[in-house]
């Protein structure tokens, strides 16, 4: 169990910076070139990816590479909600939760052998 709180902690923490890495120059640098938007988001990907690779290699001991790409991609959403409604003032819609229940069937066919 310490191994998946661990493995998850790290995704969402590595889930944070590719957030900002990925739309804050939406709202911050959409007056400066792309290039320079490239640039610094790349520079913030790097923390993502110092988080990210240690997350999966310790996930992956435990649990398969579809499982932690389910429960990756259920840390993105939850993480991306927050972050597009609170930071870039975008509104909460409907679809993020219907886009949820999917990704609860998700993980539901990626994990169901586990709980068995």
């Amino acid at each position: 169990m310490h191994t998946m709180l661990s493995t998850i902690g790290l995704l969402i923490c590595s889930n944070v910076f590719m957030t900002f890495a990925w739309y804050a120059h939406l709202k911050e640098l959409n007056n400066k070139p792309w290039l320079i938007a490239a640039m610094v988001s790349w520079g913030i990907a790097l923390f993502e990816y110092m988080l990210q690779v240690p997350a999966n290699r310790i996930g992956y001991t435990v649990v398969s590479v579809g499982q932690l790409k389910i429960l990756q991609e259920v840390i993105t959403l939850s993480v991306f909600v927050p972050f597009a409604v609170f930071y870039l003032k975008e509104p909460l819609k409907l679809d993020y939760l219907w886009a949820g229940l999917c990704l609860v069937g998700a993980v539901y066919f990626m994990f169901r052998g586990r709980f068995a």
